[in-house]
């Protein structure tokens, strides 16, 4: 019996997220041609440069790695793609808006490895999203890449439950469920026996951009909201608080079924399980938390050495 040849194959990709999908690719035995990743940059307080989690890996493997500046309007770029004739390219969290010209070369198309059960949470941050609507399951989807945003059609989905995970950890999840998906649809994909299925846009949702703004706690919200918020912002850019003019970090928290009529941020009660604040009529008990120059530490922990007072405010302002 004949072996099938080898597929040619692209992938581009850039942080941790994409690395199992490297390794899926790699150990399927078809060619990597080419790995395409984000310039290194400058990270850390050293500002030493480091390369990026997928150019870490595909040197291990002995990939050629590419890393064009722009991939927009980039004719040098393109025509090594294009010389290269692949038959598949394979995105997972590359980060940079992919041209037509490179999404319709290669003749089994160009599939992405998108971290969620679209079409909800279209867009940039979609597990840190689903955890702050309060979402029951998320997953992975992999599918056909268009030019629009998130907008092609689905090849196939794994869902996991999201229970009371932090982005952080459905991040690490998530990640190398993608690469089980792609190791699964392989074969598929190099026989031609995919079903195609198309997104239902009356339930297509966007997952804006997180930034650092966006962890400020209000306290104003239901302490459901914000313990979602917390959980959906770990491990970045972390949801804050300011006591005393000093931000502290809030890594830790748990939503309480007790009524409070103090002001929004108000700290009603303190105790090695964690400091109770007022916040959304109700109350939110904070157990772990983090202060400038510190690690994260446990409230009880951080409360041996210092007072946190009843009555007191986390104020509302930066």
């Amino acid at each position: 019996m004949q072996r099938k040849s080898k597929l040619k194959t692209v992938y581009m990709g850039t942080p941790e997220f994409a690395v199992p999908g490297l390794e899926a690719l790699y150990n399927s035995g078809h060619e990597i041609g080419y790995a395409v990743t984000q310039p290194d940059k400058a990270r850390d307080r050293g500002k030493k440069i480091q390369f990026t989690p997928v150019k870490e890996k595909a040197l291990e493997f002995g990939i050629q790695v590419l890393q064009p500046e722009k991939v927009k309007q980039n004719k040098e770029f393109f025509e090594i793609l294009q010389n290269y004739e692949p038959d598949l390219i394979v995105v997972a969290a590359y980060g940079k808006i992919l041209p037509p010209e490179i999404i319709h070369l290669p003749r089994l198309g160009c599939i992405n490895i998108h971290a969620s059960l679209l079409p909800r949470w279209r867009g940039a941050a979609p597990m840190q999203r689903a955890v702050m609507a309060g979402d029951e399951y998320t997953g992975v989807t992999l599918m056909y890449m268009e030019e629009g945003l998130d907008t092609g059609d689905m090849i196939a989905k794994k869902s996991v439950p999201i229970l009371r995970k932090t982005a952080a950890e459905l991040h690490d999840e998530l990640s190398e469920l993608g690469g089980v998906l792609l190791s699964e649809q392989l074969p598929n994909l190099e026989s031609g026996h995919i079903i195609r299925e198309k997104q239902e846009e009356s339930l297509a949702t966007y997952a804006a951009m997180i930034f650092k703004k966006d962890g400020k706690i209000d306290f104003s919200k239901n302490p459901e909201e914000i313990e979602r918020l917390i959980r959906g912002l770990d491990s970045w850019p972390g949801a804050y608080s300011f006591y005393r003019g000093q931000m502290i970090k809030v890594w830790g928290a748990e939503a309480l079924e007790k009524p409070c009529e103090a002001a929004y941020g108000t700290i009603v009660n303190v105790s090695d399980g964690g400091i109770e604040v007022s916040a959304g009529g109700k109350t939110l008990l904070i157990t772990v938390i983090q202060v400038p120059g510190k690690k994260r530490v446990k409230v009880s922990d951080y409360l041996k050495g210092n007072n946190v007072n009843i009555g007191e405010l986390f104020e509302q302002a930066d």
